[in-house]
């Protein structure tokens, strides 16, 4: 089957410190967003270094995607060690990128071209980035099928502004947080697009901004307890562009990804994502996250 989304970046293993206790859990914004679109209801693919041979915390995501790759040993994951605090604030204590550089445009598959969205998650650089979406553009056929879209973090933001500002300039749509978009912009209020693009504003608990233009929607947050607001963006990123697939307005598509963010927060890791929908989560962050990956 020709997945609905497809998105190029990376898995990882990762240490959370919460409330004080490590817990191992798996993360990466590739796999968060691939996850996202997959519980929202759309076919995906993942372009990700592949582990082999796969660590039992990563198992469940190869039931639920079409996940291709170079192969990699476990070892050579992308690794990330990260303090949450609460209230959306968080501490990158380390951070390895791995075999992302094994992760290379001449890998991506003709499927990807049939797909409705492709999503270039954050790389370690954006330079990276601008080559995988240069790539695509070049093998694009038609105008509009699929439409491309990207992600960002702040670390991008600040070192490689010129690099992002173009790979905003040429993609379809464009994903990035509040203080992403003050980087960019200078303030959320000057944010706009050109006519034929979308931005998606993640605001943390005050919901998301969708922004065409010059007009700014509103997406109202949803109030829940928060464990762990790693990976929320990219939760809210996945569920989008599920909706887009389904032709879904894109204010009608952010106001679901809104409340599948809220309820990833509210779990370890992507727990909530890896639930069956509409039932519980058939492997439980309390027995998922805490063993060694």
């Amino acid at each position: 089957m020709i997945p609905h989304v497809f998105v190029i970046g990376t898995a990882s293993l990762d240490i959370l410190h919460l409330a004080g206790r490590p817990v191992h859990t798996i993360g990466g914004a590739g796999l968060y967003t691939a996850l996202a679109a997959f519980r929202a209801g759309a076919v995906v693919g993942l372009l990700a270094p592949r582990p082999e041979p796969m660590p039992a915390l990563l198992q469940p995501v190869t039931e639920r995607l079409r996940w291709l790759g170079p192969p990699v040993a476990p070892t050579a994951l992308p690794r990330l060690e990260i303090v949450q605090h609460g209230a959306g604030r968080a501490t990158l204590l380390h951070a390895s990128w791995g075999a992302e550089p094994h992760l290379t445009p001449a890998l991506l598959p003709a499927e990807v071209h049939r797909a409705a969205f492709v999503h270039i998650a954050a790389l370690s650089t954006a330079q990276r980035q601008l080559d995988f979406l240069q790539a695509l553009r070049t093998a694009r056929k038609e105008r509009d099928t699929p439409r491309f879209s990207v992600g960002t973090y702040g670390r991008l933001v600040s070192g490689e502004t010129a690099g992002v500002r173009r790979l905003f300039e040429h993609a379809d749509l464009f994903f990035m947080n509040e203080h992403e978009a003050r980087g960019l912009f200078g303030s959320v209020d000057q944010a706009s697009t050109r006519p034929d693009a979308l931005l998606f504003v993640t605001l943390g608990a005050q919901g998301a901004l969708v922004i065409v233009g010059n007009q700014h929607t509103h997406i109202p947050g949803h109030a829940t307890p928060e464990v762990d607001a790693t990976g929320a963006g990219d939760t809210f990123c996945g569920a989008t562009l599920a909706g887009l697939a389904r032709q879904e307005s894109p204010a009608v598509a952010a106001e679901r990804a809104v409340a599948l963010a809220a309820r990833t927060v509210s779990a370890v890791g992507p727990a909530a994502l890896l639930a069956e929908p509409g039932g519980e989560d058939p492997h439980p962050a309390s027995d998922q996250v805490t063993g060694a990956p």
